[in-house]
């Protein structure tokens, strides 16, 4: 045991004599005889000088001054020294030379040791155990056998420095390589000495504790100034990470604060220079456009000036919570000059939704204006035509000359009636639902154009029958005013012509029946000779038949004939005579009739020819 605590004690004395420049010592007995080496030692422990003493003392005497000097210095620091004197020094008094350096092993190394109340001896122990306390295959109980497998010194390390070594992939049997393992990495990465020999802890049936005790507080020292130095890097590293977060969120403060505050400016400046066309579509884009902003643009805005707002108290927290200098944003980026901005963007929003809405109003008002104006002036066009039309009067030629002068103006109205058309379509794409500048609407006008072109062609058809009818001189008036009465009753489409169908029902009304083959080949002979079944071909016609083959008399007897010889005939009569449809519908309404006495009407065919005929 002597012999590894000298060993020890001896390694343990050199790391504090090389730290400070001086030679290494070999044997505790030879080197410290003279007294110089413990004074050297006393002055690095105690960090003072002993004052003048003999370095190189040759005589008993001198020796003993010196160690005198040595040991008198350890006294004075409370350290307490048991039976050694200066003779036991000088003469290698080996047991009594390694209790006191024991003592100054306990003083310098060990007494500093602190671990939840405890100190010294069982403060390290109980840091010893604690550190260790995660691996399982150890269990340090004192400072002797608990180290002579390597296994704690190897957990030490790893528990601090885990990338040194990796503890799973030790050999947990082989205490041999584990605690020369343990001794390699902590001399060369924690500047642990190398105090003790393999051998001492594996080889020894009881390492010996104030040697392990040694070794063991190196580590804990060494750990202790690292965890210190870890301690002081962390704290500047901290510190270092809040300052660089602290700095970029200035940054992004002042970043995101001038962006919000240029893109406020901008869009403000936008709305200043935008001009309107006047179109009522061009005003809908601008308020859609708006409406989008308030609902996409502004809404983002309103979250990036809570969010820059919030950045900035956080900045502000982080620094009181540190005690930190408040930050100041540069001038026109505090909150007071985004408050600002905000509020001329919510009164340029105010402005700006005035202005689209004034112009909507103002281009609604023009639109009812234009399509009251060419409304009213389109109805008072048709007026004027209306009151002419009813105020032609003259000659007949004249007349006809008037009315179709009057009809070449019906083009010009349909044009104009387009653009009342597309003013009233303007109106309801911009949804104006009311007028107070007209009673009309373009489908009014455009009724009233229709009866205005249908009076002007009623009003030609008669002038041109009339003319026709005047230059019948071999018809009476009664017979010309009942051909033109059959002829405007047929003409159901008022063409002022006659189908072939129409004219076969006019000229059976008429008592005129022919076959289909005899009513096509007439038809086809007036198309040939007039272009058309007009009110002159069919005059014409009936004076020629009338002429050529009908007489009062005759139409009496065909009457006659088809009433069975009673002066009157049934619409049953009619019908069973195979008259159209359409002829027996006008007899029945132009013939004279009395009911019977089960109220069936009987025409007075007599009476009706009679007059016709007179």
């Amino acid at each position: 045991m002597d012999s590894t605590q000298e060993r020890t004690f001896c390694k343990w004395l050199n790391t504090k004599l090389e730290a400070n420049g001086y030679p290494p010592m070999h044997s505790l007995v030879q080197d410290l005889s003279d007294g110089v080496r413990l004074i050297q030692l006393m002055e690095i422990m105690g960090d003072t000088s002993l004052g003048r003493y003999n370095k190189n003392p040759r005589m008993r005497v001198q020796k003993a001054e010196n160690v005198n000097k040595a040991l008198e210095f350890i006294r004075q620091r409370g350290i307490k020294l048991t039976n050694i004197g200066p003779e036991d020094i000088i003469d290698g008094n080996l047991k009594l030379i390694l209790g006191m350096i024991w003592t100054l092993v306990l003083r310098f190394t060990i007494a500093d040791i602190s671990e939840e109340g405890l100190s010294a001896k069982e403060g390290l122990l109980l840091w010893a155990q604690r550190k260790t306390a995660p691996y399982k295959e150890v269990d340090v109980q004192d400072f002797s056998i608990s180290w002579s497998d390597g296994l704690a010194l190897c957990a030490l390390i790893h528990c601090h420095r885990p990338e040194l070594l990796d503890y799973d992939k030790l050999d947990k049997s082989d205490r041999h390589g584990n605690t020369r393992l343990a001794f390699q990495v902590a001399a060369d990465h924690l500047d642990v000495p190398q105090l003790l020999e393999v051998e001492d802890l594996c080889d020894s049936m009881r390492p010996d504790e104030r040697s392990v005790m040694t070794y063991i507080a190196s580590y804990f020292h060494a750990f202790s100034t690292m965890d210190q130095a870890e301690t002081v890097s962390r704290r500047v590293e901290k510190f270092a990470e809040l300052m660089q977060s602290v700095w970029m969120s200035k940054n992004d403060y002042e970043r995101r604060a001038r962006a919000l505050l240029h893109a406020l400016s901008e869009v403000q400046k936008t709305w200043s220079t935008s001009r309107f066309t006047g179109s009522y579509t061009d005003a809908k884009e601008q308020s859609a456009t708006f409406t989008t902003y308030k609902h996409t643009t502004k809404r983002t805005w309103v979250i990036e000036r809570q969010d820059v707002t919030t950045l900035l108290g956080n900045i502000q927290t982080k620094l009181r919570t540190y005690g930190l200098r408040e930050y100041i944003p540069p001038l026109g980026l505090a909150l007071s000059d985004l408050d600002d901005a905000w509020n001329d963007l919510l009164q340029s929003e105010a402005k700006r939704s005035r202005l689209i809405n004034a112009q909507i109003r103002q281009i609604k008002e023009s639109l009812r204006k234009e399509f009251a104006d060419l409304a009213n002036d389109f109805s008072q066009r048709l007026h004027t035509i209306s009151l002419e039309l009813s105020g032609v009067a003259g000659p007949l030629e004249t007349q006809q000359d008037q009315v179709k002068e009057i009809q070449t103006r019906l083009p010009t109205l349909s044009e104009t009636l387009t653009r009342v058309a597309k003013a009233e379509q303007d109106c309801v794409e911009a949804n104006v639902e009311e007028n107070d500048y007209t009673v009309f609407t373009c489908q009014d006008l455009e009724f009233e154009l229709g009866l205005v072109a249908q009076s002007l062609t009623k009003k030609i058809s008669f002038i041109d029958n009339q003319i026709v009818s005047r230059n019948m001189t071999n018809l009476t008036p009664a017979q010309l005013e009942q051909f033109e009465s059959t002829f405007r009753y047929f003409d159901r489409d008022e063409t002022n012509t006659l189908s072939l169908t129409e004219t076969s029902a006019a000229l059976a009304s008429q008592g005129l029946v022919y076959s289909d083959e005899d009513m096509t080949y007439i038809y086809d002979q007036l198309l040939q000779d007039y272009g058309a079944v007009t009110f002159e071909a069919f005059i014409n016609l009936l004076v020629d038949i009338t002429e050529d083959q009908t007489s009062p008399e005759q139409l009496r007897e065909s009457f006659r004939g088809i009433a069975g010889g009673k002066p009157f005939v049934t619409e049953l009569d009619l019908r069973l005579a195979q008259l159209p449809l359409s002829a027996v519908d006008y007899l029945s309404q132009v013939i004279p009739s009395t009911n019977n006495e089960v109220g069936e009407p009987e025409y007075d065919y007599e009476t009706w020819l009679q007059d016709v005929f007179a």
